[in-house]
């Protein structure tokens, strides 16, 4: 029986894809390590966890990242481990950076070195970068040969991490893989980020607050396609995987100016909840992704797009408002602008 170790698992990305498991593979085992900060819940995990938990395919441990003993011991029973783990917010490692570096940076290297202490048994460690330790795009579209240009203190820990795992390929030929997906968005993802932010300010009739003048550009993908991008890194031939690096995004942009009238349509609110504010600093302007590498190696091509994607996703917060109502107080967080204002993002 094959183990899954997800570290994050329950938090956004990393329940999605601790769902995707469960559902896809009943032979498998998964063990989910999380801390439970602001952005982790259990309620995020498989409907009938405890019952899950009991027949021993599905375990959580309540556990910090940076805990080596722990950490070890987990990995010790691990066939492949998935790495989530991390402060993920841009806004919030301005506001507060230094959990950023502890878990991002410190936590990926207890987690690196657990897998080279066990590398015998662990088939492939499997790290979730992202897309914003390039910073703005300098190309319409970015590859994964792309500049790192980290503009967040958020970015420039992921960029650390990302780094510090391809050293320990290239010294110790650890099994890993480098993910940098573009912008996620879908179930269960926390309100502080804009697009679930977007969809309850319209369900509570309250402004949309956009950054800058909008023309802010992201390339977003749909949870439920990166999931299937890293089911297919787990489970193909190594050897056409390991040291790589693998861009996972859609290949179109979005400015936030046409993302929030889009809602707003999509929910048949008033245009005049749109309401602009001053620019988040670290702003990068632009990410197009590049992900022919993921077709390439994996034969990966995102299946939903933006509009049905972004269907499935109101759809989800409509459904599920006890969820999020308990996150209404973290959609804000108080930081100053280049200009010395303070102002709420």
């Amino acid at each position: 029986m094959k183990t899954f170790l997800i570290t994050g698992g329950a938090g956004f990305i990393g329940s999605n894809f601790v769902r995707y498991l469960y559902d896809n593979y009943p032979e498998y085992r998964i063990r989910v390590l999380d801390q439970l900060t602001y952005a982790g819940s259990v309620e995020n995990l498989p409907v009938g966890f405890n019952e899950a938990s009991s027949d021993g395919r599905l375990q959580f441990w309540y556990g910090d990242v940076r805990n080596a003993s722990l950490v070890d011991t987990l990995v010790e029973d691990a066939d492949v481990v998935v790495h989530f783990a991390a402060e993920t917010h841009v806004t919030r490692s301005i506001y507060d950076n230094y959990h950023f570096f502890e878990t991002d940076v410190l936590g990926t290297q207890v987690v690196a070195n657990a897998v080279l202490k066990h590398v015998k048994g662990v088939n492939r460690f499997i790290h979730i970068s992202t897309s914003e330790v390039y910073g703005t795009a300098v190309s319409a579209k970015m590859g994964e040969d792309h500049p790192l240009m980290p503009m967040s203190p958020y970015a420039s820990a992921k960029a650390g991490a990302d780094r510090l795992v391809y050293s320990y390929w290239a010294t110790y030929r650890l099994p890993a893989i480098i993910v940098r997906p573009f912008n996620q968005y879908g179930p269960h993802q926390h309100l502080e980020k804009v697009i679930p932010r977007f969809i309850t300010s319209c369900l509570l009739d309250e402004p949309l607050r956009v950054h800058g003048d909008g023309s802010a550009a992201r390339d977003f993908t749909y949870v439920g396609d990166t999931c299937r991008a890293l089911d297919a890194i787990a489970h193909c031939e190594l050897e056409k995987v390991v040291g790589e690096v693998i861009n996972l995004g859609y290949g179109e942009s979005y400015t936030l100016s046409q993302i929030a009238p889009m809602i707003v349509r999509k929910m048949n609110k008033p245009a005049s909840l749109i309401t602009y504010v001053g620019d988040r600093p670290g702003q990068v302007f632009r990410h197009t992704a590049d992900a022919s590498k993921a077709q390439r190696l994996l034969g990966w091509t995102p299946q939903v797009g933006f509009e049905e994607g972004l269907d499935k996703t109101i759809a989800w917060y409509l459904a599920n408002r006890p969820w999020w109502e308990k996150q209404l107080w973290m959609r804000e967080i108080p930081i100053i602008t280049k200009s010395g204002k303070r102002e709420m993002h």
